[in-house]
Parts: C-alpha cells; structure tokens; sequence
C-alpha cells in the first residue's frame, strides 16, 4: 500500500513542478477549430467547461502531427476531438477494452466501433486494447509520441490496487517514444484525506498517481490546474459520482452538487527519458 511517509516529500515535488495559468495554455488554432467542430455531441461540447480540452490538449502537446493513444475512450469523448485532428498528419489510436471483454466492457467496445463505423471522419483510427494487466499491446512499442488517459486511474486501483496502476503505467512507457509525454487527467483526492476511506471514492491522491508512474520509468515535467475545482470537497457520500454528471443521488441536494459542478481533477505530464 502507499506510505503515508512520503506524503511530505511528493507533496515538495508537486509543489517545485512548473504551474501552468489558463493564460499559458492558449491553444493552437488546429486545436481550437477541433474542439469548436460542430460535429461534435452537443451533450458532450457542453462538458467542456469541465474537462477544458483545448488547454488540457494544448498542455499535454498534442500537435495534429502527433501519433496519440488514448486509453479506455469510452463513449468517445475525446475521439471526437482527437480523431479529425490526427486525421491528416498524424496518428489516433483508441486503446479500448479488448476484444474479448465480457458484460459493459464488450457493450463499451461495440458502442464505440458502431460510433466510429457510422462517420468517415473517424476512418483512420486504429482501435487497439488496453487492460491493466500483462501481456497488452495499447499501440506499436516505441511509437507514440503522446499517451492520454483521462479519469481512469481510479478504475484500476478499484479493480487491482497499485500493482494495476503501475500495470498500466508500464504499458504507456512501453507505447511511447523516447521523449514522448504521458498526459493524465484524475479526480483529486486531498493529500489530507489519505487517512480517510477513499479507496472507492473515484478520486485518487496525486502524489499516489506520481509515485507508481515514476516507478514506471517516468518523469514528472509539469503540473497544471487547468482541471482544477476549488468547490470540491472530495467527500460525498457516494464519492465523485454524487457530482455531475452522475449525480448519483438523484434530487437529494441536486442543486447543491450542480453548483459544485464536476470534480477537481489533476492534470499531470509526465515525461519518458530519452535514454
């Protein structure tokens, strides 16, 4: 399990990352006219304002020249993005659940071929598999030059703890150049509640996410609260899905958790050495 005694020297390392302000992540025309396509779900465009995905984009270096993974894209969020803007000059690989997933895994995976089959725009996407566990192949070793995961990492820990994590984590260095940049998204647990039941909350500790992914071989380059929510407390009563858009407690307090909005999330680069 994670040491608590090392919760003051990641906290110094979080700390001495280079901060990025909004004014920083001024995105790329390319990336702008991504994000602003009017092909995009309208259900999903409205989200933006929580997920910011030009800046996070933007932050994480994500050119139309890049060959990009995207692990676990779920409904596709992302891929309605990413997708047109690789389309040309780069290279969109959609790391799903693999092909033999049972229950909502191979439910997810068929729903998002279906997506991709119904529009030429996404006709160069190559969709690979990923799971926390040995033996994957999320795209060609050495290839990518930017790997994603967005609000994932909790997923894993609940399914298999740190060994899952770190799994994970070794299959995105495996996957990325030498130089290549590992952009996670995760909702934030406070440093202060490790010693509270957060186990299956959905939010994670950054300094835990830091941790694992530099025991993966990665090196932690930059921090970024463009993800970040101060309104979120991180502790309601069925963890982050109490907020939006889950709102799992259906109108108990309803207006309060709208006015919380979605969850304060990590936003983290990290970086695979050159040698």
């Amino acid at each position: 399990m994670f040491r608590l005694s090392r919760i003051v020297t990641l906290t110094a390392l979080l700390s001495s990352a280079a901060l990025f302000s909004n004014a920083l992540l001024a995105a790329t025309p390319a990336l702008e006219q991504a994000v602003n396509s009017p092909h995009r779900t309208a259900e999903f465009a409205k989200r933006d304002q929580y997920r910011n995905p030009a800046a996070t984009l933007h932050f994480f270096e994500v050119t139309p020249q890049s060959t990009v993974v995207e692990v676990s894209p779920g409904a596709g969020w992302y891929t309605e993005i990413l997708a047109p803007l690789l389309a040309e000059q780069g290279q969109y690989y959609a790391a799903h659940f693999p092909a033999n997933a049972t229950g909502y895994g191979q439910r997810s995976r068929a729903a998002f071929l279906e997506k991709l089959a119904a529009d030429p725009r996404y006709a160069k996407v190559q969709v690979t598999e990923f799971a926390p566990t040995p033996g994957v192949a999320i795209a060609p070793a050495g290839s990518a030059d930017v790997v994603l995961t967005f609000r994932n990492l909790h997923n894993w820990y609940i399914a298999g703890g740190e060994d899952a994590m770190l799994t994970a984590f070794t299959h995105f260095y495996t996957a990325l150049k030498p130089g290549g940049v590992l952009g996670v998204v995760e909702h934030r647990l406070p440093e202060a509640k490790l010693t509270t039941e957060w186990t299956r909350s959905g939010y994670m500790p950054q300094s835990l996410a830091v941790t694992l992914a530099e025991k993966a071989g990665f090196v932690l380059e930059s921090t970024s609260e463009i993800n970040a929510n101060p309104k979120d407390t991180a502790d309601h009563p069925s963890g982050v899905w109490t907020l939006p858009p889950s709102l799992r407690l259906g109108d108990v307090d309803r207006e309060k958790y709208l006015a919380i909005g979605e969850s304060d999330r990590m936003t983290l680069k990290f970086r695979k050495p050159l040698n």
